[in-house]
């Protein structure tokens, strides 16, 4: 009984006696994230190394997409946005928070749950407090604008002190004068509005949570460009980067081909004969300092594929 108990509130997201109500369980967050086998945080979410971060920054959304529709991920992706810097991209670990419209019996509750765990202030202020370098706050609340801010200029600085990235809402913020004086802070929300939050409560921290068209799970690494906002899984961070970071130097070397006019526009844009294979590889040690990657790992990534 006490086993069918568990699994009962494992699946169905129930808090066991003793755990939070507002963030998962280490196990429910290790069932959305079971094919991670990287470091975690004390809450259980994958942490994606800064590295990989990096590397992932430097790809465009449109090889990010490519690579995760190449394994089966077709809903990774949502556009849209209003930004605070336009044209100023980042990335980082997804913290989720998902918001709905105030219901007393269900708010109530919750606010006296967040003072017996010892949070502090109002509840869109609790996933801010949880926030830790390269981390980006993303909310789902309900694309509601007039009276849906989640933040103005205060929370807005407290969020990059914490995190040093920015925010993406599935609604909207207010003060954008001041949150654009913070340098280096972003938010892609779908409209800012002078209104203060009015009527919307807060229901999980950290649980799977929509954002548009994407499903998006804490842990999740972000890459907000202009063209939209794209969340990869943890577990393919790795290979999404290699695969994205190919196609860059497969494009180089072939857009450089095209200039110089060694082969055609039919050629490059077809699967690649041998020759030309050979020639991208010939490429590829002529030019060693292009390389985003080690050479072991190009050659691992190149074994069997076929171009």
């Amino acid at each position: 009984m006490k086993k069918l108990t568990f699994l009962i509130t494992l699946f169905l997201g129930i808090a066991l006696p003793g755990m939070s109500q507002i963030e998962p369980s280490i196990e429910l967050m290790t069932f959305y994230t079971h094919q991670w086998e990287g470091a975690r945080d004390k809450g259980g979410r994958p942490l994606v190394s800064d590295e990989l971060l990096d590397r992932l920054l430097n790809l465009s959304i449109e090889e990010v997409w490519g690579a995760l529709r190449n394994e089966g991920y077709r809903c990774q992706y949502e556009g849209g946005w209003q930004m605070l810097q336009p044209g100023e991209s980042f990335v980082g670990r997804v913290v989720t928070a998902q918001y709905m419209p105030s219901r007393p019996d269900i708010s109530d509750q919750i606010k006296k749950l967040g003072e017996k765990e010892g949070r502090i202030g109002s509840s869109n202020s609790w996933p801010i407090d949880m926030l830790k370098h390269r981390d980006v706050y993303v909310a789902d609340s309900y694309g509601k604008v007039e009276n849906g801010t989640l933040i103005g200029d205060n929370l807005g600085n407290a969020i990059y002190s914490k995190s040093k990235t920015g925010v993406i809402f599935d609604g909207s913020a207010r003060d954008m004068e001041g949150l654009k004086a913070i340098e280096g802070f972003n938010a892609f929300v779908r409209a800012f509005d002078p209104s203060y939050i009015m009527d919307m409560m807060l229901t999980s921290i950290n649980m799977p949570i929509r954002i548009g068209n994407a499903t998006v799970c804490a842990g999740d690494a972000v890459l907000a460009k202009p063209a939209g906002v794209i969340f990869v899984p943890a577990y393919l961070v790795e290979k999404v980067v290699l695969q994205g970071e190919f196609v860059v130097l497969r494009d180089k070397f072939g857009h450089e081909m095209l200039r110089k006019g060694v082969y055609t526009p039919g050629q490059i844009d077809a699967r690649w004969t041998d020759e030309i294979k050979g020639a991208f590889l010939q490429w590829l040690d002529a030019n060693p300092d292009k390389l985003p990657m080690s050479r072991a790992d190009l050659d691992k990534f190149m074994e069997g594929r076929t171009w």
